[in-house]
């Protein structure tokens, strides 16, 4: 069975005169920009905030750069059903995966997803927690496994 391990760490402290950021996005994006494990940011309306760079090979993206700022379903992460056909997930199923899901019900969200890319099919375990400035959700952050 695979297992997710979650460590929480200080964000990277910025070099002497930068101000920290102020944004719970901001530092949560900093840290997952410079980590070493599978991980992804994504603001409300589910743009990507930060990715880092095993996440951005397990999920098939070909750099960081090149999906920050960007929909998560804009064409950038071919997920896919559990069938045998592979069909590509509704608007609807889309809203139900973990870094989604945790984000609209303010919930620890945990499920499997499965990624086509040029290699073929991957399947993934996600778990993802909502990440709050204050009383209010902004976001949220995913831990990537591949089963």
């Amino acid at each position: 069975m695979a297992h997710v391990e979650l460590s929480l760490t200080e964000p990277p402290v910025p070099p002497a005169g930068d101000s920290p950021p102020a944004e719970p996005l901001e530092r949560w994006g900093l840290t997952v920009a410079a980590a070493p494990e599978p991980s992804l940011v994504i603001d409300a309306m589910s743009e990507i905030v930060a990715v880092s760079v095993a996440a951005c090979e397990l999920l098939g993206f070909s750099d960081p750069s090149a999906v920050v700022g960007r929909h998560l379903f804009a064409g950038i992460l071919p997920l896919v059903d559990f069938t045998s056909a592979a069909a590509p997930l509704t608007d609807g199923e889309l809203e139900k995966i973990p870094p989604v899901l945790a984000y609209s019900s303010h919930r620890l969200a945990r499920g499997l997803l499965r990624v086509r890319d040029a290699d073929g099919l991957r399947t993934i375990d996600a778990v993802a927690s909502p990440l709050y400035d204050g009383n209010t959700v902004v976001g949220s952050i995913t831990f990537l496994c591949q089963i």
